[in-house]
């Protein structure tokens, strides 16, 4: 009998651009331009583990793909408790942004120093079908808001992430980028020392992490 594939979530990198054109109206007006940087390049890598880890796996994932959401559930605890806390793996995590409340869900997951962000992430994936479930923008924003104060983020900061309009650019230039540039179209997706994979279960992807360990380290 064939497995049955696991599922992705169709990606259309020309749709990008629309995300952030609809971004701010008529939800929030956005703010005057700030001095920070916007390019691309200035926006923050989020990745845990040992920075000379001999493996590096990044992740593509959407913050509204339900395929992304059931991935972090079942795929990344074991990822990261067989791997990055064993100094085996630097985990990468790669937003793509299909629509507008992807792109806030990683304005709220990034707001502040970053320090919560794997944390945040957590919680969006999480609570995915309760704050996507809704059917007016404002309302998903506010669930989204909700998740930042849990995790000691004020209104303030809060309103002036979701409301940065440069930072949402620089964002979706930056993952059109890197999408581009490791060829994905889909999520969730995974590039493993530079080889790219689609969508699989923890043991599949523990059979590609460990053919690139050295000697030593494998099981």
């Amino acid at each position: 009998m064939t497995a049955k594939p696991i599922e992705s979530c169709a990606m259309l990198l020309s749709s990008a651009a629309l995300v952030v054109s609809a971004l701010f109206t008529p939800l929030v007006a956005p703010v005057a331009a700030q001095e920070s940087e916007s390019e691309s390049a200035s926006v923050r890598e989020m990745a845990i583990g040992e920075p000379d880890a001999p493996v590096t796996v990044i992740e593509y994932a959407s913050f509204t793909c339900p395929h992304c959401a059931t991935s972090h559930k079942t795929v990344f605890p074991e990822l990261k408790r067989a791997y990055v806390d064993t100094g085996k793996v630097r985990f990468v995590y790669r937003e793509v942004y299909f629509d507008r409340p992807g792109l806030w869900a990683s304005l709220v997951a990034r707001c502040g120093d970053g320090a919560h962000f794997f944390d945040i992430v957590d919680r969006i994936y999480s609570t995915q079908a309760e704050w996507t479930a809704v059917d007016d923008p404002a309302s998903m924003v506010a669930g989204l808001r909700e998740i930042g104060l849990s995790f000691g983020l004020t209104e303030p900061q809060l309103e002036s992430c979701i409301s940065d309009q440069q930072k949402a650019e620089a964002l979706v230039q930056w993952f059109r980028d890197n999408a581009r540039a490791d060829e994905i179209s889909s999520t969730p997706s995974f590039v493993i020392n530079g080889e790219k994979f689609s969508n699989m279960p923890f043991e599949t992807l523990s059979a590609e992490i460990d053919s690139r360990l050295p000697d030593q380290q494998q099981p």
